[in-house]
Formats: C-alpha cells, sequence, structure tokens
C-alpha cells in the first residue's frame, strides 16, 4: 500500500472521534435542557456541570482533530 494513502485513510479514521464528540455535546445539553425543565431551582449548578461536560468532551475532540493533523503533516 502506499504510504500517502495509508496516511490519508490514517487522518481519516481520526476524525470519526469528532462525530462521537459531536453526539457528546448534544447529550449533555439535551440533558440540561431536560434538568432544568425538571427542577429550575438548581439551573446555576446544572449549567456549571454542562460547561464542564462540554469542555472535556471538546477537549477530546481536538485531541482527535490534532491527531489527524498529525498523521497527515508530520
Amino acid at each position: 500500500m502506499n504510504t500517502l494513502a495509508a496516511q490519508k485513510i490514517g487522518a481519516g479514521l481520526s476524525t470519526i472521534g469528532l462525530a462521537g464528540a459531536g453526539i457528546g455535546i448534544g447529550f449533555i445539553f439535551a440533558s440540561l435542557v431536560h434538568s432544568i425543565s425538571r427542577n429550575p431551582k438548581h439551573s446555576n449548578d446544572l449549567y456549571r456541570a454542562a460547561v464542564f461536560g462540554f469542555a472535556l468532551t471538546e477537549a477530546i475532540a481536538l485531541f482527535a482533530l490534532m491527531i489527524a493533523f498529525l498523521i497527515l503533516f508530520a
């Protein structure tokens, strides 16, 4: 197999993590809306926890993108 083709395939496969992160972020904010609608008194605490979860999920997406770029350009 050609090395350039293997690089392109590896970079494409490493971007699967981006789709997973998008689904995870959707679940986080769907759960936030559901939780606030059930218990609006604790909305500030729930929002802080959701933003923390969003940050961790987005970090995973950035790591996946960094790996894809490393495969392509290094």
